[in-house]
């Protein structure tokens, strides 16, 4: 018996933002997804070593679960092949969230399940964003309608892990090894030693990417 797609909703209230309300006109927007089990907190610490001039806006995932929130179940899922209907289910609720906001040009950041769902948010409005980091994530299994639009807009996107992360199957890493170079203007780095997580050494050439990328 297949599950039914969650209805998901992002809580406006948990929102973490860079900048008062007054102080976000005329600024880029980057919005920052964090990882399984995790919340709105643990992302937004990076914002100390990205460029000032984006607002930052770090979201709580939809699905209580562990200790934290997910964006999708990993008990309807393996840690790195999750249910697309599922996907599609966080996703549209990150764009029905970006709708109430004022128009401004946006980016994504997102780490592991962030990082698939920073992907499958490309594939869901491909024309919505300037660009996506995806850190130690992968993109979620089967094709998308969004995909052949990808192609041709190939939006820039970073792609950043560790040899020592053990924590996305083999299986999803090659996948997306395969799904990004064909759909994305890609800068994939891979750092020797890390593990499921984020370096010093990779947050400067997050900030570099952002840089380059920014509306001019």
């Amino acid at each position: 018996m297949p599950f039914p797609t969650p209805d998901l909703h992002i809580d406006r209230d948990a929102v973490l933002w860079s900048a008062g309300e007054r102080d976000r006109a005329d600024r880029p927007r980057l919005v920052l997804l964090h990882g399984y089990a995790s919340d709105e907190a643990d992302l937004f610490g990076i914002a100390a070593y990205l460029p000032l001039e984006p607002v930052i806006a770090s979201l709580r995932a939809p699905i209580p679960e562990g200790p934290g929130f997910a964006w999708f179940s990993r008990f309807i899922n393996v840690p790195g092949d999750p249910l697309a209907g599922n996907a599609d289910a966080a996703a549209r609720a990150v764009l029905d969230w970006l709708d109430d906001q004022p128009p401004a040009p946006t980016g994504l950041l997102g780490f592991s399940q962030g990082g698939a769902l920073a992907l499958q948010l490309l594939r869901l409005a491909p024309e919505r964003f300037a660009y996506a980091v995806n850190l130690s994530g992968f993109v979620v299994q089967g094709r998308h309608e969004g995909d052949a639009t990808l192609a041709e807009r190939r939006v820039p996107v970073f792609w950043g892990r560790g040899t020592g992360d053990d924590t996305i199957p083999a299986v999803s890493v090659d996948r997306t090894s395969q799904w990004l170079p064909e759909h994305s203007a890609l800068d994939a780095r891979i750092y020797e030693g890390l593990g499921h997580g984020i370096s010093p050494l990779e947050l400067g050439d997050i900030s570099s990417f952002i840089r380059t990328h920014l509306p001019r």
